[in-house]
């Protein structure tokens, strides 16, 4: 038997999949009764009906909600007889929808009716009335393979994970509980219930909603408005026509790439090719890994900047002769500062990256006391400097000096591109997860060596060759700052601890 492949949306092409199974083939069926108008599915109705031609008749079918269409039937099918919907009956069907909900169902009702003349007009209003009600679809819906997992480590990055969905208040409670996002304390409401809460009370007690189930586009927009009226940011994220308005109102609108219309994406700010809510979550990882190291970028070279203005201002202040020339200068900007800050921006996501709570929005990079730690470690670098410069222009002259200090100032700074990978001891994180920073460090010291020790390019830059003692003065004295680094690192910790401000990231089911 030919294989057939089913392309469309998920809920309609689960129908057609089943009708196969009974032998029944759409195309076939089309063949016999040819679609010719149809009523959209509406958000705001949450019915679509579709309109076929049978002989000199035509058959309307009508599916969606099964607590909104059974107020548009007034009879049933059953064992090929069409009778009376009575209350009793009405009852039964929203018991067995409330129970197919309750599994974790998406349930959708089935009606129609034969009329002989069609209206001048189509509208829904003269069209969806007085059906026959047929049954229920339940379908599931499972959660794609990692999701659950994606919402857990949401949930330890301080994101808030909230579910939007047209689906029945039951069945989206069901599928929340099962995710991890609605739990023992959070509230689950539908959009009529939202409907009569008060705009105050509803923005204040926000943050203890986790579902929103049979929800209009209006009800979105409320929603993400709450959400940010409360200071947080939103991140939306929708695949429908309906969806636009809340993905523009959102901080961060993410559209859906696959199935997701042309409306929706215009009006997102981010499209996922895959639709799937871990490439999501990945991406805010990404987001985060970015943000880290242009701030360790950052910090790195401007605390190398200030260790070498430190170095000539206090130097020319103490009254010293310049501890380094101009050329000098030029090569550790070009050389010790570049590659490292490179390598910085290429670091590895620490292990706690997605264990942190979000920064505030508002807050500058240079927050959380990042400009003391910049200039003191600046002072230090330049300090260290100086303590080279001053014990080789005591001992051995000028121009050693000036060597040690080079060299010092070189090593120190690069060096200090390890303490900058973490805020945490290196001792618990380790120096070799960043082979670029590794490279980095072994081919400047090469260079850096190399200009001392080679005579022609040492006479060219005005540095001279060091002896044994002058080398371990300078590789002790530039050690140190690794040292200062560790105690400085355990300071901020006791002192400071960690302190963030709170996030939220929204989704749509």
């Amino acid at each position: 038997m030919e294989e057939k492949v089913l392309l469309g949306e998920a809920t309609e092409n689960a129908i057609v999949n089943e009708a196969l199974d009974y032998g029944i083939d759409k195309n076939e069926l089309y063949i016999q009764m040819p679609r010719i108008n149809e009523i959209s599915f509406d958000s705001e109705r949450k019915l679509m009906t579709t309109i076929h031609k049978i002989g000199k008749k035509y058959r309307i079918i009508t599916k969606g909600a099964p607590d909104v269409l059974i107020n548009r039937c007034n009879k049933y099918y059953h064992s090929g007889e069409i009778k009376e919907l009575n209350s009793g009956i009405k009852q039964n069907i929203y018991r067995k929808n409330n129970q197919m909900a309750d599994d974790a169902l998406r349930v959708i009702g089935v009606s129609y009716i034969d009329i002989d003349i069609l209206p001048n007009k189509i509208t829904s209003q003269n069209i969806e009335n007085n059906l026959i009600f047929v049954g229920l679809i339940g379908m599931i819906d499972p959660p794609r393979e990692g999701v659950k997992e994606s919402i857990e480590e949401c949930k330890n990055a301080g994101i808030k994970t909230v579910m939007i969905t047209g689906d029945h208040i039951a069945t989206a409670k069901a599928i929340a509980k099962e995710l991890g996002i609605l739990e023992i304390n959070d509230i689950a409401i539908t959009g009529a219930e939202l409907d009569k809460i008060p705009e105050k009370d509803f923005k204040e007690n926000i943050m203890r909603y986790s579902v929103f189930a049979r929800v209009s586009p209006e009800h979105k927009v409320k929603i993400v408005k709450a959400f940010r009226d409360n200071g947080e940011v939103v991140a939306m994220t929708g695949d429908g026509v309906n969806d636009a308005p809340a993905l523009k109102n959102a901080d961060i609108g993410v559209s859906m790439g696959k199935t997701g219309t042309d409306v929706a994406k215009n009006a997102s700010d981010m499209i996922l090719t895959d639709d799937n809510f871990t490439s999501l979550v990945n991406a805010v990882k990404q987001g985060r890994i970015l943000f880290d190291n242009m701030v360790k970028a950052i910090h790195f070279l401007i605390s190398t900047n200030i260790s070498e203005i430190i170095t000539i201002f206090i130097g020319l202040l103490l009254g010293f002769d310049t501890p380094l020339l101009a050329i000098q200068l030029l090569w550790i900007n070009l050389v010790t500062d570049s590659l490292p800050g490179i390598a910085l921006s290429l670091e590895p996501a620490e292990k706690d990256i997605m264990n942190r709570k979000p920064r505030d929005p508002k807050k500058s990079i240079f927050g959380d006391g990042l400009w003391t730690d910049i200039i003191i470690e600046g002072i230090m670098m330049g300090i260290i400097t100086l303590v080279a410069f001053t014990i080789g222009n005591t001992y051995y002259g000028l121009e050693v000096g000036r060597t040690m200090a080079f060299l010092t100032l070189g090593l120190v700074e690069l060096i200090h591109s390890f303490n900058v990978k973490s805020k945490e001891s290196l001792f618990k994180t380790g120096i070799l997860n960043n082979k670029y920073l590794i490279g980095a460090f072994v081919v400047c010291s090469v260079l850096q060596v190399g200009v001392v020790s080679l005579p022609i390019i040492a006479q060219k830059f005005k540095l001279v060759t060091l002896n044994e003692i002058q080398w371990i003065y300078t590789i002790l004295i530039s050690s140190s700052i690794f040292i200062i680094m560790e105690f400085q690192k355990l300071f901020n910790k006791i002192s400071f601890g960690n302190s963030f401000k709170k996030y939220k990231l929204q989704t749509k089911s």
